[in-house]
């Protein structure tokens, strides 16, 4: 790695987490549809990447602590818990409960810490990256969720209220967002349905474990339809938004634009086997390509930023 592009990594900021989030959700979604190669393509990527922001994280950490310190103040902070989970559930339905295990702690550490920094710096007019609040919160009870056959009920139980948390955690975003940023937002507005995908996804994790009958049953099948519901309505009006007044330049919260593209997809897939909709099947595989279309565009973006090595004669001027 150049001196050129060693800086533009150390200038990448939290919201770069987001990529990992992206890949690995649209993973999952490949794996729900039986696209295994391209789904473990995708979670090679993510590993990858998510390794080397992980040592990022450590780095700036342990020699940039002013940094660190302000960067966690704020909600991108949180997409470190949001891309160890994801990787988890990816990674467990692999069968790998042991490294899922160790990724919900570490992102059950990690957002202890990280969001309560982040609490105690909300106030009005925040953008989308607000509503990270709800996702990392969320995630946690989705991964709770894909671990529960191997740990027992007392891990949906525990899923169960992360879940219910984070949607307490959603209005208080809500009641913090500015809603202009449908139409002036760089890429980040879109996670304001991504956190209600992931609350869906959620529901339908927790569906799946069967822990639950009757009136609980029924009353988490109806939340986690609702959930999706309103998603997909959000999906609708931040299209709109787009058409509106388009943002064709590339910025790196683009990456949280794909990530709700994504996991809109594959709460549809996830609801439609937990809540027998069976239409919801073939609605989530077309949502998913559409994201998979936005993360290659957005991965084009990227490394076109990369800086290049400057040709010897450039140098030597």
């Amino acid at each position: 790695m150049n001196e050129r592009t060693a800086r533009w990594w150390a200038e990448l900021p939290p919201a770069a987490g987001a990529a990992v989030m992206a890949a690995g959700i649209i993973s999952v979604g490949f794996q729900l549809t039986g696209h295994e190669v391209l789904s473990r393509t995708l979670l090679a990527f993510a590993g990858a990447l998510w390794l080397l922001l992980a040592f990022d994280f450590a780095t700036r950490l342990l020699r940039s602590r002013r940094r660190w310190v302000t960067e966690a103040d704020t909600p991108p902070a949180l997409t470190a818990v949001a891309a160890t989970t994801v990787l988890g559930v990816r990674v467990a339905l692999l069968g790998w409960t042991t490294p899922a295990a160790v990724l919900l702690v570490v992102s059950a550490v990690l957002w202890a810490v990280l969001l309560t920094a982040v609490l105690r710096h909300l106030r009005a007019g925040m953008p989308g990256g607000v509503f990270l609040i709800c996702v990392a919160t969320e995630a946690l009870a989705v991964l709770g969720a894909a671990l529960t056959p191997s740990a027992g009920d007392w891990l949906a139980r525990t899923a169960l209220v992360f879940f219910l948390l984070g949607l307490l955690l959603y209005l208080a975003a809500l009641l913090r967002f500015d809603f202009r940023q449908v139409v002036e937002g760089a890429g980040d507005q879109w996670v304001a349905g991504g956190a209600m995908a992931i609350s869906a996804l959620a529901g339908s994790k927790l569906l799946a474990t069967g822990v639950w009958t009757g009136v609980t049953h029924t009353s988490l099948r109806n939340t986690t339809v609702f959930l999706l519901s309103v998603d997909l309505v959000w999906y609708v009006v931040l299209v709109v938004g787009e058409l509106l007044r388009p943002r064709l330049g590339y910025d790196v919260r683009r990456w949280a634009t794909v990530f709700p593209m994504g996991m809109t997809a594959t709460a549809c897939l996830s609801t439609s086997a937990a809540a027998a909709i069976v239409w919801l099947d073939g609605f989530g595989e077309a949502l998913l390509w559409i994201a998979s279309a936005a993360w290659v565009v957005t991965l084009v973006g990227t490394i076109r930023t990369i800086p290049r090595r400057r040709p010897a004669a450039a140098r030597g001027a």
